[in-house]
């Protein structure tokens, strides 16, 4: 991953492209990116959900520029909201997208792993993308 995207950098989250959505059984799209460290167990470092079926793509830094219309940001490991950049160079890092069969309706103060349950519940299909660290 290039270390724009991490807490060294300022790009802010990386652009993302995926295809292959089944239809019409998906009715929203999410994404969550997360390390996975085995000595210091996952970290969540972005959750957005509510992402419109049709959407195949966000751009770099949407967080900043404006998030796909109706889509949701939950929280992350740290506790905080939004795209918490990735700092340890040597961690894989994982962005995957989730095809749901349904929107999730969520309090704005649902916790992480609240979220990750719901998005799991609705999963019908995944994609994933895997980093193998931050250059």
């Amino acid at each position: 991953m290039p270390a724009g995207y991490s807490c060294k950098g300022t790009l802010g989250n990386p652009p993302l492209r995926w295809s292959g959505v089944p239809s019409p059984e998906t009715k929203s799209v999410a994404i969550v990116v997360d390390d996975d460290n085995a000595t210091e167990g996952a970290q969540v470092h972005w959750v957005l959900y509510n992402i419109d079926y049709r959407t195949t793509e966000i751009g770099e830094n949407v967080v900043k520029d404006g998030l796909p219309e109706g889509s949701v940001q939950g929280p992350t490991s740290s506790g905080k909201v939004g795209y918490s950049p990735p700092c340890r160079p040597s961690d894989n890092y994982r962005f995957t997208v989730y095809a749901l069969n349904a929107k999730i309706n969520l309090p704005k103060d649902a916790t992480l792993s609240e979220t990750l349950k719901r998005i799991a519940d609705r999963t019908i299909a995944r994609g994933r993308l895997t980093t193998v660290h931050i250059e």
